[in-house]
Order: structure tokens, then sequence, then C-alpha cells
């Protein structure tokens, strides 16, 4: 802030974000400090190549005017982004009552005696601002959609998806890792049923394949004792007869 009699000033410096082929506008703030009616000009280096709305005014006492500084749009880049241009504003008290009407060059005119306050100001060239990463599509059967700037700079309903779903990515290791731990305990224990079932499933089988040896081997030692009591019985006839 540049602080005088009459005015403060803010800013001391004119930033302009420069871009090619564009307008850019920044604006200056003027306090009046005074109780006392404060008439104001703005010169430039350079008028062909800016335009201040309004370049003269009158400020009223422990008031505030803004002053908009707009660049005409360059198509030349200056080397190192340097600018030369300088602005100056002078003030001076104005009668009470005093609009931008009742303002004449005179007033400024140091040599015709008037008391005339005067602030310089330069140009400064700051980059733009960065525009957002463009976004990639993703197909339907991809990952979710990346986050995505609106265009009033506030966050889309995409970006808002993907930052809870990364927060939540990022959370959940520590939020299931007990569950994790009871599920691996749960599957360990089923897995030992499962082993212990097996093995008696197999005691069971050998027991049926030995009971299936067993009564397929007495059929031949039933056969023989029936053929022996036929051959018994048949003997006994014989000899009778």
């Amino acid at each position: 802030m540049s602080t005088g009699e009459l005015l403060n000033i803010e800013p001391q410096e004119l930033q302009f974000p420069f871009e090619l082929k564009k307008q850019i506008s920044c604006s200056l703030q003027l306090l009046n400090k005074t109780d006392n009616y404060v008439a104001f000009k703005v010169k430039t280096t350079n008028p062909k190549k800016y335009c201040v709305r309004p370049n003269t005014g009158v400020v009223l006492p422990r008031s505030t005017c803004d002053v908009i500084v707009t660049m005409q749009a360059q198509k030349d880049a200056p080397p190192d982004m340097q600018c030369k241009d300088k602005f100056l504003l002078q003030s001076v008290i104005a009668s009470p009552g005093a609009t931008a009407k009742d303002i004449t060059p005179e007033m400024f005119n140091k040599e015709a005696g008037h008391d005339v306050e005067e602030c310089k100001l330069r140009v400064v060239y700051v980059p733009p601002p960065r525009p957002p990463s463009p976004v990639h599509e993703e197909s339907e059967e991809g990952t979710s959609p990346r986050a995505s700037l609106s265009e009033n700079g506030n966050l889309s309903s995409t970006e808002a998806f993907s930052n809870s779903r990364t927060l939540f990515e990022r959370q959940e290791p520590r939020d299931n890792s007990s569950e994790a731990r009871a599920l691996i305990a749960k599957l360990t224990e089923e897995k030992n049923s499962i082993i212990e079932l097996n093995k008696q499933l197999q005691k069971e089988l050998e027991l049926l394949r030995q009971q299936s040896s067993r009564s397929r081997s007495g059929i031949p030692i039933m056969y023989i004792i029936l053929v022996g009591l036929i051959g018994i019985i048949l003997g006994y006839f014989v000899k009778r007869t």
C-alpha cells in the first residue's frame, strides 16, 4: 500500500496475468484519508496500450474509489516477461462538493502553485493460472472416473466421488485389519474341520471295503458246506438202497 498525505493507494504495482491476444484487467483502490474532497488523475507512459476507468475523478472524504486498468490484447510477449510501462497517479484537494465534471488539467499543474501529490506505479506481468490437468475418459469397464473441475471452479461430483474413494482406500486397510484376521481364523478353522472330516470318511470307506471283501469270501465257504451236506445225504440214501 502506498501512503500519502491525501490518498492511500492499493496495490502499489499493477499486476497483470499476461496472456497473448487477451484483454487483462486489474484494479486500484483509492482511500481518502482526509475530510476534504480529493481529485485524482491517472497517467501512463503507454496510453495506447491501457484503458483506465475512470482516469479522473473525485474521492469523497473518508471514502474509497476503485479504478480499473485494462491492458489491450497483446500479439507478442515481451522479452523475459518484463514490462517497462509506468503509471502516475496525481491527487489534489478539490473544493467541497466537487464532482468529476469540475476537474480541470490546471488543477494538477505544480507550476501554477497547486500542491499536487504524486504516486508512481509500475507494471508487473505474472504467469497466468495453470489450467486443470486434462481428464482422460475411462471406459465403462475401466476404473472409476477421475477428478475434474466444474466451470465455476468448484469440485464436480466426479471429483468428489474420486476423492472419497481414494480416502476410503487409504483408510480401508487400517479399518479392516481386525476383520481380516477374524476371517483368516475362520477359514483356517473350516479348513481343519474339512481335513478331519476327510480322514473320517477315509476310515469309513476302508471299513466298507473290508466288509465287502469278507462278504465275497464267505460265498464259496457256504457253497462248499452246502455241497458237502448234499453229498452226505446222497451217500446215506445210496447205502440204504
